[in-house]
């Protein structure tokens, strides 16, 4: 498994968004090593997306992680309760990031990490959506403005020979952004249908 250099991350969110589909996040923690197969993401295009934090050049103390290169990690509290991991895509100063929304357990060892972190025996339900997820992954605020390029990074993305196709590829509007009026239905969410989450996949 060979982790993700940083020319794969400079390019923009909607391209990186699709092309993390099938990749895998790794975290290593005192629970163990967890791995996720990507499977649902979400695109925010900075200055231009009146969903992003970074709309209209905002930059503050919460976004500026968002201005940094390509491959940083950015996670943020919500609803003063539930954390959000984004990864930061193309080159420094320009604030687009990928929300990931949805993984799947790429091992039985992360699947046990999983379930005990969630506290749950089901694995429906288990990671699909971002709270959910960095609880499972053991992700929080310290996890913010990770390089995830860097030697000795405990997060990283890598790739795993997972071929995804992009007719496999299902896409649709962005989820719980209401406040960001037309912004709101463009179809920058994709994702994997379950069929076929389960052809690459043992778990």
């Amino acid at each position: 498994m060979k982790k993700l250099t940083r020319n794969f991350y400079r390019k923009d969110g909607l391209t990186l968004a699709k092309e993390l589909l099938g990749k895998v996040i790794i975290h290593k923690t005192e629970h163990g090593v967890i791995k996720g197969i990507i499977t649902e993401t979400e695109a925010y295009m900075g200055i231009i997306d009146k969903a992003s934090h970074a709309y209209g050049g905002l930059r503050s103390n919460r976004t500026e992680t968002m201005y940094h290169d390509g491959g940083t990690s950015y996670v943020y509290l919500i609803y003063g309760m539930y954390y959000c991991m984004n990864v930061v895509a193309n080159k420094k100063d320009i604030p687009e990031a990928v929300l990931i929304r949805g993984i799947h357990p790429y091992d039985k060892t992360s699947l046990k990490i999983m379930k005990e972190l969630r506290k749950t025996d089901k694995i429906k339900n288990l990671c699909n959506g971002p709270g959910k997820l960095c609880i499972a992954m053991d992700i929080d605020k310290t996890l913010d403005d990770v390089d995830m390029c860097a030697p000795g990074a405990k997060l990283y993305i890598a790739d795993a020979g997972i071929e995804i196709n992009d007719a496999c590829i299902l896409k649709g509007p962005r989820i719980n952004i209401d406040y960001a009026e037309e912004a709101a239905a463009f179809p920058w969410r994709f994702y994997l249908s379950q069929s076929y989450i389960n052809t690459i996949s043992d778990i």
